[in-house]
């Protein structure tokens, strides 16, 4: 329980980073653990190596096209290399898979920020609202972002 705070404690500092991106809202967590690409594409994420997540993750998308975890990561990785469009399609298949899936609510809220669009950004917080009964990481992102999206337009 003491290194498991301490490690917690050390990541939040920035002091360690996450050797196989672990970290946000997943429905499927064990998925990673049956499918060396999709291992391979979020370990890629967590070295910011995008390009090289797209490719691995497209891989497992072959064998598991229906797991809205692997769509958000898509869409995260592409958001990053800023493939915008390629970003919301992936966001939204997650969304139509898992129609709860945090995850998904955030990223794609913070995309329209990114193109914008602070009226879907806001849609996703409304949802994010009814999903989180307690709070939870992603609305609070969420909420941030908007946040300091109108505190600089």
């Amino acid at each position: 329980m003491r290194l498991r705070a301490a490690v917690t404690f050390a990541m939040s500092l920035g002091l360690l980073a996450p050797g196989a991106f672990a970290d946000g809202y997943e429905t499927r967590p064990e998925a990673a653990e049956r499918d060396p690409d999709y291992a391979a594409g979020k370990k890629a994420i967590g070295d910011k190596n995008w390009g090289e997540a797209i490719a691995r993750l497209r891989n497992a998308e072959v064998r598991d096209p229906d797991n809205p975890d692997l769509q958000n990561w898509l869409g995260y990785a592409n958001r990053n290399l800023k493939n915008y469009d390629l970003a919301f399609k992936h966001y939204r298949r997650a969304i139509e898979l898992d129609p709860r899936h945090r995850g998904a609510h955030e990223y794609l809220g913070e995309t329209y920020l990114l193109v914008g669009d602070l009226a879907g950004a806001e849609k996703h917080l409304a949802a994010l609202k009814e999903i989180c009964l307690l709070p939870c990481d992603e609305l609070a992102d969420l909420q941030r972002a908007i946040a300091e999206y109108r505190r600089t337009k």
